[in-house]
């Protein structure tokens, strides 16, 4: 330490006492690390990393260090995203479940089976050298994407830390466009925090008010989406992104989010992104449109299906199917605005 800050910054007036400050507060950092490393280690059940193996200024933040350690290539994406969620991402079983959507037993089970995998095959708990970063990126971009989503839905401290791995994980891979993509998309959906919800009542992205959208957010947001493009990002949170960077215009390019979502579908094959380009194609050509797209998923026990199509069933006049859409919405709601908001749409249809 001082042969590197004492020609850059000057000796200080007392040598020694700086190093003796110096020295206490790393072995303070030290014991620390190495105490959350062990409570970590024995909740997977797998060997401790030695001294040797970890060295403790590889990583611009701690938590970031401890993704890239569990997300091991040994078990499958999923399985890694779900077993660092529960061990690391402070979320319970039931949170990982709706993630990934499958019921909370269902998910027990897999993160059982990945902690055994982890456990029969010995994998230690060590922090992979650089060059195996890049095997292990697009699980540590799930992990903490799912972690501001959480966030995102009611637990403010979850999205600031989802906020602050993110420009970690960005600063760690420069030249990572996801990193630059998923940062950028974190900062513009939290521009919009504060016109999400009136008085406990949820508030339709159509219906909030821009005055309430934090600006700073939204510039610093395009500025990390313009860095992801200019290194030739194309990948799923750079489409992302730029559909959320579209939504803080006005007006909205219905066209061009839905030739996005388009893009971002072919990329992941998700029935959920689907539901978003149906969305925006109702947006852009009529309810009719959207419609028949969401009738052809299969995505029965997801909430926003339901509300999405009572919503356009709506909007055509189909009063009493719109109705039965908004019930089995409601049905599956579990948080308290969302039951709210859907309660009184139906209400407002006589349901």
């Amino acid at each position: 330490m001082a042969v590197e800050r004492w020609p850059r910054d000057g000796v200080p007036s007392n040598p020694v006492n700086w190093l003796v400050t110096t020295a206490r507060r790393r072995a303070i950092d030290r014991l620390r690390r190495e105490r959350l490393w062990g409570q970590k280690a024995r909740l997977l059940g797998v060997p401790e990393a030695t001294e040797d193996d970890v060295e403790p200024d590889a990583f611009p933040d701690e938590r970031l260090e401890l993704l890239f350690t569990c997300c091991h290539p040994a078990l499958s994406t999923e399985a890694q995203v779900a077993l660092t969620l529960r061990t690391l991402g402070g979320l319970t079983t039931g949170q990982v479940a709706r993630a990934f959507l499958v019921g909370e037993a269902t998910m027990g089970q897999r993160i059982a089976r990945a902690k055994r995998k982890v456990r029969d095959a010995g994998i230690p708990f060590r922090v992979p050298p650089a060059h195996l970063l890049p095997e292990r990126v697009a699980a540590v971009l799930a992990v903490i994407y799912l972690i501001f989503n959480e966030g995102y839905g009611g637990r403010e401290e979850l999205s600031a830390d989802a906020l602050r791995l993110g420009a970690a994980l960005a600063q760690l891979m420069p030249d990572e466009p996801e990193a630059h993509g998923l940062q950028a998309l974190m900062l513009l959906h939290e521009a919009r925090r504060a016109s999400r919800f009136d008085a406990g009542e949820i508030v339709l992205l159509g219906d909030q008010d821009p005055a309430l959208w934090d600006q700073e957010q939204i510039a610093a947001g395009r500025a990390e989406l313009g860095r992801a493009l200019a290194l030739r990002g194309r990948g799923p949170y750079v489409i992302q992104a730029a559909i959320a960077a579209l939504h803080a215009e006005a007006p909205r390019d219905w066209p061009q989010i839905a030739a996005l979502y388009a893009e971002l579908s072919n990329l992941s094959g998700s029935p959920v992104v689907e539901l978003n380009r149906a969305v925006a194609l109702a947006e852009a050509h009529g309810p009719r449109t959207g419609l028949a797209i969401i009738d052809s998923l299969d995505l029965d026990g997801y909430l926003y299906l339901h509300s999405t199509r009572a919503e356009l069933l709506r909007r055509l006049g189909r009063v009493d199917d719109a109705r039965g859409a908004y019930r089995r919405a409601l049905a599956l709601a579990e948080d308290g605005p969302e039951q709210r908001f859907l309660a009184r749409r139906l209400g407002e249809l006589g349901g």
